[in-house]
């Protein structure tokens, strides 16, 4: 589709969810489904998982005050008028699902555009768009990249340029919704209209997460993002709780909050709900990682990295606190440590093996890239440590750390005693900041890796869950580059900006890339989505950037892009 039928297309989806609503609330019209009153579309329709031949379809459908299951047709032509009818089939938005629906919509063409809707007699939903994968051959495929959207931390504007971005497909690397309390986890001046969360109360329950789906979905920017594009998507932590992994959560309590797993089934219960996915496995719904083939021109790889076998998140305090390093930093090194579990990772395995795509390409939520830092830093980056005095420590550490690799890297035979120790690993060694990233999980990550480079693969993995724009080389212990890290910024979370305090992006963004060297690119302040563009010559990552999330106007940036060449 040319740029101006997709704008043109976009303005139309807009102008239906706004008026969708109250188009099938009216009464008195009796359809072919006999009632008089129609169910209604409150959250519009999206799409996900395409293949080559197929893509699943996903609306919700309810009746005015009613509780009872909506049977539904759903539709998809070629054409947005309907003329071209492609395929059609039955479903039921059923109470036991929340009154959500998905069909599995097959009988479609490789690489080519659809239109679909659901049908209530002579009612319809909203009308969406999608797109099926590619066949073999295929020489260019764009997805927007997306992750963290807090509803009350601000505004979805992100979403809506998505739409307007060029790209193909939408891929969400996790914390779709979050599960905090009205009040908690905003960021600094959000919106006054968004900050009260439905509902108020922390999710424990389905019906916590079902209502909470739903109040993400009511927002406008992400009624048009779903029915423009197909959407691929995995979990974080955040769709169930902070920090979650097989047994626990950092913020779940049993004896207030009752069983873990109990929250957990729940959570995960109203993900497969609300999300337009393909359940891989359906006698375990943990189980998502699942794989897509763009026309040889790439593999997708999604990764399950909380619930199937992550060990629990070391805290950065463990390892600096001299009365828990050495055995925090013990458990690090395991060898029997682990994010993915052992099967999964041979599932991964076996799937890059067997590909012949020319990028191999892992979508997974949390930074893979190294981004460690010296003790004597690493103990200053406290969030919780905004006082003066802590901010003026936690900038001369960093101010005589890369001071010390100045010089020796420039003369090193003036290296004072202090500047030695200080760029001594034994003294002073390097720990990960973000523990419950890949640093917290550095053996498997080893393996991983070295798996991709043994099948010699051009290796790109895609990141989010930090809410900030990085790119990076990936590199084996050794230093060997097996290949790199586009990570997204986030829909509307708040990012270091809010967090590290005295210190401007511009010079949290230094401090970055003076002290991590795996590290190409950072912005550490926006908000935004990536664009990754993919040919037979290069990845590209363009992102793009919104001025505010906080406030109904934005401008775009789209000047900060990277390329590796295949």
């Amino acid at each position: 589709m040319q740029q101006a039928s997709r704008r043109d297309f976009v303005i139309r989806l807009a102008s239906v969810a706004a008026v969708a609503g109250a188009g099938t609330a009216l009464t008195g019209c009796l359809g072919d489904g006999g009632d008089s009153v129609p169910p209604q579309f409150s959250f519009g329709v999206a799409s996900g998982d395409p293949l080559v031949d197929r893509v699943m379809l996903w609306t919700h459908a309810q009746f005015p005050d009613s509780s009872v299951d909506v049977a539904l047709t759903w539709e998809v032509a070629s054409d947005a008028a309907f003329t071209a009818m492609v395929s059609s089939g039955s479903a039921v938005a059923a109470a036991a699902t929340g009154h959500t629906v998905k069909a599995d919509a097959g009988g479609l063409a490789p690489g080519r555009e659809y239109f679909y809707r659901f049908r209530f007699g002579v009612h319809s939903s909203p009308v969406g768009r999608t797109r099926t994968l590619p066949a073999a051959g295929a020489s260019q495929v764009s997805m927007a990249v997306m992750s963290c959207s807090n509803f009350p931390a601000g505004f979805f504007h992100a979403y809506s340029e998505v739409t307007r971005s060029g790209a193909q497909f939408a891929l969400h690397l996790g914390d779709y919704i979050y599960e905090y309390p009205t009040g908690v986890f905003t960021g600094l001046n959000a919106p006054a209209e968004r900050l009260q969360a439905n509902p108020a109360t922390e999710l424990i329950t389905l019906s916590d997460y079902r209502r909470r789906y739903a109040q993400y979905r009511s927002d406008p920017d992400s009624k048009v993002m779903h029915a423009a594009l197909p959407l691929i998507a995995i979990w974080d932590d955040h769709e169930l709780a902070n920090n979650s992994w097989v047994a626990g959560a950092q913020e779940h309590d049993p004896s207030t909050e009752g069983a873990f797993n109990a929250r957990r089934d729940a959570a995960i219960q109203a993900w497969h709900e609300w999300l337009p996915v393909r359940s891989p496995n359906p006698a375990n719904l943990r189980s998502i990682n699942r794989s897509f083939d763009f026309g040889g021109l790439l593999a997708l790889h999604l990764l399950e990295t909380r619930l199937l076998a992550r060990d629990r998140p070391l805290e950065v305090q463990e390892l600096v606190n001299p009365a828990t390093a050495a055995a925090a930093r013990a458990t690090l090194a395991s060898a029997t440590r682990t994010m993915m579990g052992r099967e999964q990772l041979q599932w991964l395995q076996g799937r890059m093996a067997a590909s012949r795509a020319t990028w191999e390409v892992l979508g997974q939520p949390v930074l893979m890239a190294r981004m460690t830092f010296p003790v004597s830093v690493l103990q200053h980056l406290n969030p919780a440590n905004t006082s003066p005095a802590a901010v003026a420590a936690g900038q001369q550490a960093v101010t005589e750390y890369l001071t010390a690799l100045a010089t020796q890297a420039q003369a090193p035979a003036s290296l004072t005693a202090a500047q030695r120790a200080l760029l001594d690993p034994v003294q002073n060694p390097q720990l990960g900041y973000n523990l419950d990233a890949w640093d917290g999980y550095p053996v498997e990550r080893e393996m991983l890796l070295g798996m991709a480079r043994q099948l010699n693969k051009r290796l790109v993995v895609l990141a989010g869950d930090t809410h900030n724009a990085w790119a990076s080389r990936l590199t084996l212990m050794d230093g060997t580059v097996v290949g790199n890290e586009f990570a997204t910024q986030s829909i509307s979370s708040p990012g270091l900006e809010e967090y590290l305090i005295g210190l401007t992006p511009v010079q949290t963004q230094q401090i970055f890339r003076g002290v991590v060297g795996d590290l190409r690119f950072a912005d550490t302040g926006r908000r935004g989505f990536l664009l990754m563009e993919f040919t037979p010559q290069h990845a590209r990552g363009t992102w793009h950037f919104v001025s505010s999330v906080k406030t109904r106007t934005y401008t775009l940036d789209t000047s900060q892009s990277l390329s590796v060449s295949a």
